[in-house]
């Protein structure tokens, strides 16, 4: 994270977003808490737009991908910048429009979308449908008729390229559960040509998240341009080209300059495949945009130290960041205050019941005690969003810096508030 450093404060050095201490962020809030810089998010959006522009694409939109972090507040500012959205249920298109989204700007994804879904997002405004299998096609153009609209047309097709990233987080192989098989896709537009709902109109793809080289995005990219010319020999007027998102961000030895020169020649790859096809080009990028400009700041509860183990309790727990129980990832930790002193190996251990609440291993941390603060970094992306009430835990707060001020974008619920919606 750029905008995350040590300052000198009461001859201690400690943590700041921005300009705001995180310790005083924490008397005032409460841990465990979500901590996002606004300049960083700014940054990273104006990256994409910047990398484009360098690659002299004039015609594209950015949708971002609000499954990411849907935090209100945060996508208004991205909607602020002039961007769309990509939604995966009913709930995320609300959520984008509650934030000041043009539904003209949101594209519906997802594999699983609902009559009820489909039936909102024409009502709301939604035009643009990325699909993912036939049934969903036939589905899509029996609801768009029925309410006297046609929906943008766009197939998902999955190019059997490994993104070589997490294996469950790659979604281009045949497989993956997502998009259908480049190698019908010609079939498949043939029939949605002939459906009075449907306005064939675009491709899709999306091969996975976390990706850090060009290469996977060059095979699948260079498929869709294939598919693009055969499907112009069928008679068909393709409009726009939806590459998805799936750039990575720094987590632990990813390199930040690599990854800024990826997204540079990524831009180029596409510049390149498409100059001559006079299409539209739309991005989802979600990670690349929030992952690195949150941290989770969380609290020593108990130092338990073993023949075997050595623990750090803290009072942040797998309901609040998913990301290393379910896909053993990494996020580097830090001290929120240095100290001086003895320094050891240490799992940080969360509260919930469950063996899989570790949210690192082996970390060494110099001296810990009881109440000191630690951020968990690059927590932006995939952490509130994957976030739950388990072992009735209240989901945690919210909080966007801005310079040297900061503003609570979710409050912490009382336990009234969690069960309000039960009955008795």
């Amino acid at each position: 994270m750029f905008n995350l450093a040590y300052k000198n404060v009461q001859r201690a050095d400690r943590l700041f977003l921005e300009d705001c201490d995180l310790v005083k962020i924490s008397q005032e809030v409460g841990t465990p808490f979500y901590c996002y810089s606004k300049n960083e998010l700014v940054t990273n959006y104006q990256r994409f737009v910047s990398a484009f522009e360098k690659a002299n694409i004039v015609d594209y939109k950015i949708c971002y991908a609000i499954k990411a972090n849907c935090n209100i507040s945060l996508v208004k500012i991205l909607s602020d910048l002039g961007s769309g959205i990509d939604a995966v249920s009913a709930g995320e298109i609300f959520r984008a429009k509650k934030a000041n989204i043009d539904p003209a700007k949101i594209v519906f994804a997802g594999v699983g979308k609902t009559r009820q879904e489909m039936i909102y997002a024409l009502s709301e405004g939604v035009e643009e449908f990325s699909v993912e299998s036939v049934p969903e096609m036939f589905l899509l153009n029996e609801v768009a008729i029925s309410l006297g609209k046609r929906a943008k047309f766009s197939l998902r097709v999955n190019p059997d390229v490994d993104a070589k990233t997490i294996d469950k987080i790659s979604t281009g192989r045949k497989t993956d559960k997502f998009g259908v098989d480049i190698d019908l896709a010609r079939e498949i537009y043939a029939q949605a040509d002939k459906l009075e709902g449907l306005d064939v109109c675009g491709i899709s793809t999306h091969i996975g998240s976390q990706i850090t080289t060009l290469e996977p995005f060059q095979k699948a990219f260079k498929k869709v341009r294939d598919l693009f010319l055969e499907l112009k020999q069928d008679g068909h007027e393709i409009k726009n080209l939806d590459f998805g998102g799936g750039i990575g961000i720094v987590y632990k030895d990813e390199s930040s300059q690599e990854l800024n020169n990826l997204l540079q020649n990524y831009a180029n790859l596409i510049a390149d495949l498409t100059k001559d096809l006079n299409v539209k080009i739309t991005i989802a990028p979600g990670r690349a945009i929030t992952g690195n400009i949150g941290v989770l700041v969380t609290k020593v509860n108990f130092i338990k130290e073993t023949s075997a183990k050595n623990f750090v309790i803290i009072d942040a727990a797998m309901n609040d960041l998913m990301r290393p129980g379910l896909y053993e990832a990494y996020h580097e930790i830090m001290p929120v205050t240095k100290k001086e002193g003895v320094t050891k190996e240490y799992d940080l251990a969360g509260p919930v019941c469950e063996s899989t609440d570790i949210m690192a291993k082996n970390r060494k941390l110099t001296d810990p005690k009881s109440n000191d603060l630690i951020a968990i970094c690059s927590a932006g992306a995939y952490g509130s969003s994957l976030s739950n009430e388990y072992n009735a835990r209240p989901l945690i707060p919210e909080v966007m810096v801005d310079g040297g001020n900061f503003s609570i974008i979710r409050k912490r619920p009382s336990f009234d508030e969690m069960i309000k919606l039960e009955v008795v």
